[in-house]
């Protein structure tokens, strides 16, 4: 069975992008006592699980999976905080469903999620700025933000930017991406219609708003997007293409300097000490 990748709630499980794609579960549950059940069934059946979760805006869902991970004293539960929006971090979880049908070991799969999630463009348009405090906002912004029928888009991920509708672009990948889109109560095709063509994008759909988002963007005036990679042969090689290491802590394999179920980082490399030859040595 591939390793079971978990996301904090089901709105954060985008539709499987082919039939190989494994399905995401929900992790932890209502209860503290169903999430010990449902983890250990989990490592029963998978062997390994990484649950993928926000660092910022789901701190009781954060206490909970360390709270089991603790409790069933298992070194086979990865437990990842990746600061992206919530529409970044459903299409994060997709691509590691992706990946998990592959080949890949459990470490090398956990310790992926920070390489996938630099090349995730997340942002969204929004009708009101006065809430965002995920982005810096001038005082100048705040202000038009004030002007009724003002949008603005706003770029969280991977670099922060913000601009006026219609007043400048926001920097988009320089690579091949499917643009997920998901709108609130601010439907506009400014992101079809402009961004996606600016974007190059080579595809769009449309998918739910995830619960978490308008909290996170503070508005409900919202159509977010992400772009990602989404062909799992592009993915495939991006993550084979980077030299593999043992965690000197747990064992497992990694890519990058830090374990993804450990969190050991990669020790460094110490220096070689080059001796002088005593006299009259060669």
């Amino acid at each position: 069975m591939p390793t079971a990748i978990a996301v904090t709630s089901s709105d954060l499980v985008l539709p499987p992008q082919d039939r190989q794609t494994p399905p995401a579960v929900v992790q932890p549950q209502d209860t503290l006592e169903d999430s010990l059940l449902g983890m250990h069934a989990l490592i029963e059946q998978h062997g390994y699980v990484i649950a993928l979760y926000s660092p910022t805006g789901q701190q009781p869902a954060a206490r909970r999976l360390h709270a089991v991970r603790s409790v069933l004293e298992s070194d086979r539960i990865a437990l990842l905080g990746v600061d992206l929006p919530p529409l970044g971090l459903a299409l994060l979880a997709q691509q590691l469903r992706q990946l998990s049908a592959c080949d890949f070991s459990p470490g090398v799969l956990a310790s992926s999620a920070r390489l996938l999630a630099h090349y995730i463009y997340s942002g969204a348009l929004l009708g009101s700025v006065a809430k965002l405090d995920r982005v810096p906002v001038s005082l100048k912004t705040h202000a038009k933000s004030w002007v009724p029928g003002a949008q603005f888009g706003v770029l969280a991920h991977p670099k922060p930017q913000l601009v006026r509708i219609g007043e400048g672009d926001l920097t988009g990948p320089e690579f091949g991406t499917r643009l997920l889109v998901a709108s609130g109560q601010a439907p506009s095709d400014w992101v079809t219609a402009t961004l996606a063509p600016s974007w190059q994008v080579q595809g769009v759909a449309n998918v739910p708003l995830p619960d978490e988002s308008p909290r996170w963007w503070g508005t409900g005036k919202i159509v977010e997007f992400a772009a990602g990679l989404y062909d799992v042969s592009v993915l495939y090689q991006l993550v084979s293409s980077v030299r593999r290491e043992l965690c000197h802590w747990c064992g497992l394999e990694l890519i990058g300097d830090r374990c993804g179920f450990c969190a050991a980082p990669l020790p460094e490399l110490q220096p070689t000490t080059v001796r002088a030859l005593p006299r009259g040595g060669t």
